[in-house]
């Protein structure tokens, strides 16, 4: 009787035995395939549709070291293309629905769930993490996380990234029937702020439109959600998950509509309108995570030669798909060597954090500043904002420790494409009128973007 083959002879093949495509640095093996199981980890942010078969994909490609963070419970209009639920399931948490229902599936995987924000998780956190897998439909949420990653970054003297600090990204998205799948080796490849171009900006409709000449079952919508809700609640928020909220919008916009003669407004369009709900189908959802799983193998492994950089599928009429290598921004603010801020060594904490809400490539307003793994300001909760305050008073110089120069992060709101919206940022500040730093008779803040001298 013939051996029952291995449960992981198909990742055996691509672990166990070279080839032409593989990487410089790749040994195949048993103990590659061992190494991967036990010491990798990865992050899966978001455990929606795209979330749920990234973590189906990566845990059947032996990976046995996941997390999962996610801040949404699960809805009954989930349940049509996120596998991993159930009826029953309605109104749990995702990422602890989509944990447990992986590991019940494939045995020996370890998958711990995070029910919050990816904001109020520290940068540690997301330091632990070999590589990160994105499988998130908010652009905003994108940005904040490749700002995470893209801070840990660090360059020597001649600016070339230091491999040691390099986290590297897989991200996915997918809208009906098309997707893409790119991978972000900041320092290397585009980092999502470089190509922020790619995605349109969010529609938009004008008041004077809403409120007087409505031409579609969207406008009648976006009537009641935001000038009829206040007319008749007043100061009370809405609340696009409370679904009486959601009824009442939908039944005024129905009224809205059959006054004007406009056809087409649903219940479930309403909540894709109010919610800005990205419509999504399985198959896509599956393709688009099948490429992101590989990557992340690939890159873990080096097994083959990555993506280079950005995959497009289209299956909306036919198949097609192909792959762009789009070029990184040396200037990029996220994933470049970072602004250089040069500094007097009496600039107070306050007055750094004043400079950096006028400076105008940053316009970075209540910014929490933190050097290494020490928390220098918190702007929030209360209790840490109140712990940090003494700090506000001190030089910046000596609450870095009297050094010439380093790299510190700041988190706050920044006004982008006239929208406030979260933003983490690296600095590299350089203290002038210490021994070993040549005095620059500069401004106090500018950017170094034509830099070609060291530190």
């Amino acid at each position: 009787m013939d051996a029952p083959q291995s449960k992981s002879r198909d990742l055996d093949k691509l672990l166990l035995r070279s080839g032409n495509l593989v990487g410089p640095g790749f040994f195949p093996g048993t103990d590659l395939r061992d190494d991967i199981r036990e010491y990798v980890r990865v992050l899966v942010v978001g455990a929606g549709g795209l979330g749920c078969e990234l973590l189906k994909d990566l845990a059947l490609s032996g990976f046995r070291n996941l997390d999962v963070i996610d801040m949404d419970r699960i809805e009954v209009t989930n349940l049509n293309r996120q596998f991993l639920f159930r009826l029953e399931d309605v109104g749990k948490p995702k990422a602890e629905v989509a944990a447990k229902r992986v590991m019940e599936r494939v045995n020996g995987v370890e998958i711990k769930p995070h029910f919050s924000r990816i904001e109020d998780k520290e940068l540690d956190f997301y330091n632990d993490f070999n590589i990160i897998a994105l499988g998130l439909d908010s652009i905003e949420a994108r940005r904040y996380i490749n700002g995470v990653a893209c801070g840990f970054l660090e360059y020597d003297e001649d600016d070339t990234p230091r491999s040691e600090t390099i986290k590297p990204m897989v991200d996915g998205g997918t809208e009906g029937f098309k997707g893409h799948a790119r991978v972000i080796v900041p320092g290397v490849t585009p980092c999502f702020e470089c190509t922020i171009w790619l995605f349109p900006p969010q529609v938009k409709f004008p008041l004077c439109t809403l409120a007087e000449t409505p031409r579609n079952a969207a406008h009648c919508i976006e009537y009641a959600h935001l000038i009829k809700w206040h007319e008749v609640h007043g100061g009370k928020s809405f609340d696009p998950d409370e679904p009486e909220h959601m009824k009442w919008v939908y039944d005024e916009a129905i009224k809205r509509a059959e006054l004007f003669g406009i056809p087409g407004v649903t219940y479930s369009l309403t909540q894709g309108v109010v919610k800005n709900i990205i419509p999504a189908i399985a198959s896509t959802n599956a393709i688009i995570s099948a490429a992101c799983a590989l990557e992340t193998l690939k890159i873990v492994s080096g097994c083959s030669k990555t993506l280079a950089n950005y995959l497009t599928y289209n299956g909306g009429e036919g198949l097609h798909t192909k792959v762009t290598e789009f070029e990184r921004d040396k200037e990029c603010l996220v994933c470049g060597p970072g602004i250089l801020i040069e500094l007097d060594t009496s600039i107070t904490l306050q007055k750094f954090i004043d400079m950096l809400e006028e400076h105008p490539k940053l316009l970075l307003s209540k910014a929490s500043v933190k050097h290494g793994k020490d928390s220098l300001y918190m702007q929030a909760p209360p209790v840490l904002e109140e712990m940090h305050r003494p700090n506000q008073s001190k030089p910046l110089y000596d609450l870095m420790g009297r050094v010439e120069k380093d790299t510190v992060h700041v988190f706050g709101t920044a006004l982008k494409n006239e929208e406030k919206q979260s933003s983490l940022t690296k600095l590299r500040v350089v203290f002038k009128e210490v021994d070993g730093v040549a005095d620059m008779d500069t401004a106090t803040l500018r950017v170094n973007s034509k830099r070609k001298t060291p530190l």
